[in-house]
């Protein structure tokens, strides 16, 4: 409920403390609030567009939990798990990239991630070892 001296938190920018969005009905802003409620019926006609209203429910928001709403949608879930398997893709093909250049025995051994991270350690500060002598 609002006191007489409070404005409507969901009016548009372009109205001032002194207008109302019942205004535009003929009917005075003290009767009409008091006598709905706090919300008139001209109030809820002015949305003409289907958009308006979720834009006006958004519009309150904080950024983050609009950023979680567009985070649940199936297109942002599809889009991003996508992005995530190019990603894990170009990922696995460094690795392997790397697998080659070190020296195994076998050559064709599988090796973890970890465990090719550590061979390279080894490997380089070997090369670096060899250099030094």
């Amino acid at each position: 409920m609002l006191n007489s001296d409070q404005t409507e938190i969901d009016l548009p920018p372009t109205h001032s403390e002194s207008e109302s969005v019942f205004s535009d009905c003929g009917g005075s802003r003290a009767g009409s609030t008091e006598d709905t409620g706090g919300v008139g019926l001209c109030a809820q006609s002015r949305i003409t567009e289907p958009g308006e209203g979720v834009k006006k429910d958004l519009q309150h928001l904080s950024r983050e939990e609009r950023r979680r709403r567009r985070r649940a949608t199936a297109k942002y879930r599809t889009a991003h798990a996508t992005r995530e398997r190019i990603r894990v893709e170009a990922f696995n093909m460094a690795f392997a990239e790397l697998r080659k250049l070190l020296p195994t025995l076998p050559p064709d051994k599988k090796l973890s991630k970890i465990e090719i991270l550590r061979l390279a350690i080894c490997y380089i500060s070997y090369l670096n070892h060899v250099l030094d002598v």
